[in-house]
């Protein structure tokens, strides 16, 4: 891997004449920077508060994502760069190229929909306050990470991304499920960070740098004697990612995680906590470690065919009448999504950096559709709280559009027409395979698609069916019977089967609910018809 041009930003940003001060580009940082002080003023605000007031804090924290979002417009060029070194300005420890804002759209934008999905959530049964801080504080440590050039503050963003996501899934009181997520979640993600901290220790002891440039010269011309540090350093470093990623088999934290978590947390997981892992994958492999492409590139290969057989193997085996089945069968559907996420990178050691650009342009496909897809998710839940896929039988009876659009998603991630955008970033990963010579794996990826398409058109023909009997088409035109009042307290099965009864129409759809479900909708109509925006980052190279 080359090192980064040394444009006129990146020298208007380097100390002169030796100085050790140098000019900071706000506007580079500023995507992360307004994410995490959005946070600490909402922290402080949740102090002074009333409790009746808190809803304010959501909508604050939408606006911040939003101008956070914004300030992405101005760097478009790609040419930003700032904390370089004083002996070599190309070697920088921020970078905002074509690549970081790719990313950094991803992960605004899912943080975004992720917090219209939390409004209802946030004012009905999660805390506020430490909600939005959370939220914000892990979005922030996610927009760092794609511009992180060197290990130590691509460990640190990493981690700013990770520990506010375990207090994320348990911050759901009193329920046991939602705790016994975190634990897991927690428990596994630090012994990954341990491996990886190890591995990050082994490359800085066998180059003697932590800039991922400097660290691609170094490894060219390590000692004989340091040799098998620097190759295990490789090593433990790749699994530390591969956690992150959920690569099998380091994929069984998901699906517990997920189904214990709040929605709009496992939303944000499988695609921004998803995107951060990736991500870091990315930079690891294809910036810092090109001299051992002969080690990272058959390991990822077969972690992607491993992944993808997997997850869709799980999801296949997902019982329609099981509680929370229709969050499950998403959490093992993104398992098998990492597999096809896995492919480019995996390419990249075979023939060139430019097969990075097929992972990034199937990750907006997915994390488009994806958040759409829990959005619906969500919608449901607020009548059927077991979230099952039998739930969502006859929905189209009763919620077309919400129905339509579920019904769209799902085509997008199984590839068929008419989600084009699917379909499309399927091929290029397809593709991408093929140019490197991968042909078993492309064939792996193959049967893996044809296997996924039973699961979500299994779950798309529910949504058409007939509601099960005539008695609730009844109950939804006839008036409300009088019935018997409940002993005070009494809770249970009937009461959670009297609000899974009830006509779907008879609750309003929470705005910002409904404002995600159109966004991504609309979004998913946009990219299907203009591809190109998306798949243009497939034909480029991002660094």
């Amino acid at each position: 891997m080359t090192a980064a041009p040394v444009t006129p930003a990146v020298l208007a940003a380097a100390p002169a004449n030796g100085d050790l001060v140098q000019t900071v580009d706000w506007a580079a940082i500023a995507p992360p920077v307004i994410a995490a002080a959005v946070a600490l003023a909402v922290l402080v605000a949740d102090l002074f508060l009333p409790r009746a007031r808190k809803e304010v804090l959501a909508w604050v924290s939408v606006a911040g994502l939003a101008a956070a979002l914004l300030a992405l417009a101005p760097l478009r060029s790609g040419d930003r760069s700032t904390f370089c070194l004083v002996q070599d300005p190309g070697a920088c420890s921020y970078t905002a190229d074509h690549f970081t804002l790719a990313v950094q759209l991803l992960v605004l934008g899912g943080a975004l929909l992720t917090a219209l999905l939390s409004v209802t959530e946030t004012r009905d049964e999660l805390p506020a306050g430490e909600f939005w801080f959370l939220l914000l504080a892990s979005t922030a440590g996610a927009a760092l990470l794609p511009a992180s050039r060197d290990l130590a503050t691509l460990v640190v963003a990493l981690e700013v991304a990770s520990l506010p996501a375990f207090a994320l899934v348990g911050l759901r009181r009193g329920d046991r499920m939602s705790g016994e997520a975190a634990l897991k979640f927690f428990l596994s993600s630090v012994t990954a960070t341990a491996v990886t901290l190890l591995g990050v220790s082994f490359v800085y002891a066998a180059t003697g740098t932590l800039h991922l440039t400097e660290i691609a010269r170094q490894l060219d011309d390590v000692p004989p004697q340091l040799g098998t540090l620097a190759e295990a350093g490789v090593a433990l470093t790749l699994v530390g990612f591969a956690f992150k990623t959920a690569a099998a088999p380091f994929h069984f934290w998901v699906p517990d995680t997920y189904v214990g978590a709040p929605l709009p947390v496992a939303a944000y997981l499988s695609v921004v906590g998803k995107a951060v892992g990736f991500t870091g994958l990315v930079l690891v492999t294809v910036v810092a470690f090109p001299s051992y492409a002969d080690v990272w590139g058959p390991a990822l290969a077969v972690l992607a065919a491993l992944t993808m057989t997997v997850g869709n193997a799980a999801a296949l085996r997902q019982v329609s009448t099981r509680a929370r089945s229709a969050v499950r069968l998403l959490a093992w559907s993104s398992v098998g999504q990492a597999g096809y996420l896995l492919v480019p990178i995996a390419a990249a050691a075979y023939s060139s950096d430019i097969q990075i650009g097929a992972t990034v342009s199937y990750a907006l496909m997915y994390a488009v559709v994806n958040l759409g897809a829990f959005a619906v998710a969500a919608l449901v839940a607020r009548t059927h709280p077991a979230n099952r896929i039998a739930d969502y039988r006859g929905l189209y009876a009763t919620r077309p559009l919400a129905a339509l659009a579920l019904a769209f998603f799902l085509l997008c991630l199984a590839g068929l027409p008419p989600g084009v955008i699917g379909l499309f970033a399927k091929v290029v990963v397809f593709a991408a395979a093929v140019d490197a010579g991968l042909g078993w794996l492309a064939v792996v990826m193959a049967v893996n698609v044809v296997v996924a398409l039973y699961y979500y058109l299994r779950w798309t023909a529910v949504l058409f069916r007939a509601p099960d009997g005539a008695t609730e088409a009844r109950a939804a035109r006839a008036p409300a019977a009088p019935r018997a009042p409940e002993a005070p307290g009494a809770v249970g099965p009937r009461t959670e089967g009297a609000r899974a009864a009830a006509p779907a129409l008879q609750l309003r759809v929470p705005a910002p609910v409904a404002a995600a479900v159109a966004l991504t909708a609309v979004a998913a109509l946009l990219l299907s018809g203009y591809p190109q925006w998306v798949l243009r980052f497939a034909a480029t190279s991002l660094f």
